[in-house]
């Protein structure tokens, strides 16, 4: 019969890690020791500390953020997929779990319309889309990138309009006077952050990402926008 079989010590140092911030001694959003500092806490090399931090951070206890250090993961934003194909815009979810949500925008041009886009918004081979990207967060953490598509004649006034920290359905209805309220057809599929999506979300190259394609109308079925976003898989719930 075998013997029993000795826990490894960066198992050891996690599961001690997890105890801690299950037990409130690491809270929401607050920064841990250094590996330096671990490492001497625990006694063991860094490679066995680093090892178990980064167990904590794919399992969403912990968050590394470039250039600043590790924290513990704030509670998860839930979103929650309706029946009817309503929808609920990241702003509402973060307001609804007592979360500051938060927009930087990153970019903001014309480009043309892609024959599927042509098709959904009823445009020509030439048409034209106004194309809005931003980083959304929830109490200060990047939780994902917003890639929004409308109609550019419509919604021209949009690109002088002030972005930030403000819901993107709001702002839409209040250009375009239409409310984004049901979706003609979504995907969500798993892919993994490139090297500049990982940068702008502060995780690592290859994290993985949901992928929501999404095809948004307002209430008479008439199409608004395309959002192709890109969710922190540790960082938000989808509810189904």
């Amino acid at each position: 019969m075998a013997g029993n079989v000795a826990v490894p010590l960066y198992q050891q140092v996690k599961e001690d890690i997890k105890a801690a911030i299950e037990q409130g001694k690491y809270k929401p959003k607050e920064k841990i020791p250094t590996e330096p500092e671990l490492s001497a806490e625990y006694s063991v090399s860094r490679i066995t500390v680093r090892r178990a931090v980064e167990e904590l951070c794919s399992e969403g206890y912990l968050v590394k953020m470039q250039g600043r250090g590790t924290f513990v993961s704030s509670p998860r934003v839930h979103r929650k997929v309706r029946e009817g194909k309503q929808i609920q815009g990241f702003t509402q979810c973060c307001e609804e779990q007592g979360m500051k949500a938060g927009a930087k925008l990153l970019n903001r041009m014309i480009v043309p319309a892609r024959a599927d886009e042509q098709a959904f918004f009823g445009l020509g081979q030439d048409g034209l889309l106004l194309y809005i990207q931003r980083l959304r967060t929830a109490d200060g953490l990047p939780v994902l990138l917003e890639n929004i598509f409308l109609p550019y004649m419509e919604y021209r006034e949009l690109m002088e309009a002030e972005l930030t920290d403000c819901s993107i359905f709001g702002a839409i209805e209040r250009i375009g006077g239409r409310k984004v309220e049901a979706l003609a057809r979504r995907t969500l599929e798993i892919t993994r952050a490139s090297a500049e999506e990982a940068r702008l979300l502060a995780v690592p190259a290859g994290e993985p990402l949901f992928y929501l394609n999404a095809y948004f109308t307002d209430r008479e079925q008439r199409p608004v926008c395309i959002g192709r976003q890109y969710y922190v898989g540790s960082r938000y719930l989808f509810e189904i």
